[in-house]
């Protein structure tokens, strides 16, 4: 989220949006369940908020490349 809270991007399941963009990067994940990003930011404040599928718990890792 950025400064005012607004949702700048989500995803689920990486390979739904953005596949050719992020195995690009050579940061794509090996799991076609995990979730990735790609986006441009200007410099400032963000959140992420990480949350499980269907309310489920678990471990999250956010991870953040400046990418070639």
């Amino acid at each position: 989220r950025d400064v005012n809270g607004a949702v700048i991007a989500s995803n689920d399941d990486w390979k739904s949006a953005q596949q050719a963009a992020i195995t690009a990067t050579g940061f794509a994940p090996t799991n076609d369940s995990e979730s990735a990003i790609l986006t441009t930011l200007q410099a400032g404040n963000y959140t992420a908020i990480v949350s499980g599928k269907n309310g489920a718990t678990g471990v999250g890792i956010v991870e953040i490349f400046i990418a070639p």
